[in-house]
């Protein structure tokens, strides 16, 4: 099944639907579908063999990554957000290419030749017009549809490479075709060049509910948007999901969202504190946690809404300790944990993660597959399951401090001193040490007013876990460097500590 089957779906079903909303502009599904196969005509005719995007949220985004999909070419989204020689060299490994950007992002640079640049109101002016359409997209299942730079904090970026048989089981194994009702709406104010922007144009089209964008995050602008659009859906990053939590707090403003229904987040740790502030002031909210990775489609661990209440009016701190997992595996997903010499480990035991399904792609352009012999990706991410089948994340292997030849996960400790009455955010890290060869080191943010001391945060570890587990060094920040995704850039971390 081709992606552009779920929009030629949605688009004969519901014609006049509303399938987007940006800056006050809309788009219905029967448009949407016309627009996206025009320019897959002009794409075609172009002979390129990338559609690019360079640009942030707007009506072109669902209109390029469908044209793609007709133009039986890979869509590929660049993070506008990386310097000027790193787009320049992303630029270069994808022409020749038909890109979509706006003079913004686009002046800056020096543009490779291959590259044809069309700007995004120009794009959308194209794609609107009466020129002809292409009739249907050509290519099978196993063609790629999707192709993501990674963040290429260790090295140079890898292109990781979905097909569209990959993202149709993830779509087909986790929406229910046309299941929104005609007034529902979601918020995206993740970035399409993230696998969650991606899946959530995927799957709001196949549900044929409503996309309403927001560009720019802020916390004020999201809540306003939400009672101006009637949000009945919502995505956010644990970072997003804080700041709008604090908003309220501070200004003690009433959220006065009512439509709001379901909120959803992910890409990025979640503290404990956060959701449990946002249930007590959004309690008729259900909260889902969406575990995932652009190398498996996007989602395959869930913690449910039920999950969430259950943790929530739990005394009991087994139940309780759910609302930091991230749930289980979705139906079409097999996830293992295995140690070090990749045999499977029991329930509570920590090691690497492992999944497998139809949704998981593990491959990048050049490199190849990643998958085993068996089907099995590797995701880099440690963690264990628990014996009611919860899944928790302990950081990446990457993370991982080793003391004295004994694996310490920085999650572990990062826990403990959340738990701290002063203790905003931490982030553990491995530091040198002549010793033990690395160390425990930890940037500490307390809260507003809040004062405690070096020696005292390490009894406070001490008190709870092994003594090598105690932070050798710690660091007092007024904020921790975090991505757009919510996820806490350790390497900028441990340059503090060099």
């Amino acid at each position: 099944m081709n992606l552009a089957m779920a929009l030629e779906m949605s688009a004969e079903c519901f014609p006049d639907r509303v399938a987007v909303s940006s800056d006050g502009k809309n788009m219905t599904y029967g448009e949407l579908l016309a627009a996206a196969k025009r320019a897959a005509a002009e794409i075609k005719a172009r002979g390129v063999k990338y559609v690019g995007l360079l640009d942030i949220s707007s009506l072109a985004v669902p209109v390029a990554v469908f044209a793609s999909a007709f133009a039986g070419v890979p869509y590929v989204p660049l993070n506008y957000r990386l310097t000027k020689p790193e787009l320049e060299e992303l630029l270069e490994r994808i022409s020749p290419a038909y890109l979509v950007t706006d003079t913004p992002a686009i002046s800056p640079l020096t543009v490779p030749a291959g590259i044809q640049v069309v700007l995004r109101e120009d794009f959308l002016k194209l794609a609107r017009s009466a020129g002809p359409q292409a009739e249907s997209a050509p290519g099978e299942p196993s063609d790629v549809a999707i192709q993501l730079f990674t963040s290429g904090t260790t090295g140079k970026p890898k292109a990781a490479v979905l097909r569209h048989e990959n993202l149709m089981s993830y779509i087909l194994g986790t929406v229910e075709f046309g299941a929104a009702d005609e007034n529902d709406a979601v918020l995206v104010a993740v970035p399409p060049y993230h696998i969650a922007g991606i899946s959530a144009v995927l799957s709001s089209t196949y549900a044929c509910r409503r996309m309403v964008q927001l560009p720019n995050f802020d916390a004020k602008g999201w809540l306003q948007l939400c009672r101006d659009e009637k949000i009945s859906n919502a995505f956010v990053v644990p970072t997003m999901f804080s700041r709008v939590i604090d908003y309220l707090t501070e200004t003690g403003e009433a959220a006065n969202v009512p439509n709001l229904r379901a909120i959803a987040y992910g890409g990025g740790k979640m503290p404990l504190s956060v959701i449990e502030r946002a249930m007590k002031l959004l309690p008729d909210v259900d909260y889902t946690n969406a575990y995932g990775l652009t190398e498996t489609s996007s989602t395959i661990c869930l913690l449910t809404p039920e999950d969430h209440r259950s943790g929530a009016n739990s005394d009991d701190p087994e139940v309780r300790k759910r609302l930091t997992s991230v749930g289980k595996p979705i139906g079409s997903i097999e996830l293992i944990i295995r140690d070090d010499d990749g045999k499977p480990l029991g329930p509570n035991q920590a090691g690497d993660i492992f999944v497998r399904g139809g949704q998981v792609a593990g491959e990048y352009l050049g490199l190849g597959s990643m998958l085993d012999k068996d089907g099995w990706f590797p995701t880099r991410d440690r963690g264990y399951i628990d014996k009611y089948g919860y899944v928790y994340l302990e950081g990446r292997a990457d993370d991982v401090i080793v003391r004295g030849g004994e694996n310490i996960s920085p999650g572990e400790i990062e826990d403990v001193l959340l738990e701290h009455p002063a203790v905003s955010d931490i982030a553990v890290v491995a530091i040198p040490d002549e010793q033990w060869g690395e160390n425990v080191g930890a940037a500490i943010v307390l809260k507003d007013k809040a004062t405690a001391s070096v020696e005292e945060l390490q009894e406070w570890v001490k008190a709870r876990l092994r003594s090598s587990r105690v932070p050798a060094k710690i660091l007092f920040k007024d904020q921790l460097p975090y991505n757009e995704m919510g996820k806490v850039l350790r390497r900028l971390v441990k340059k503090d500590f060099a």
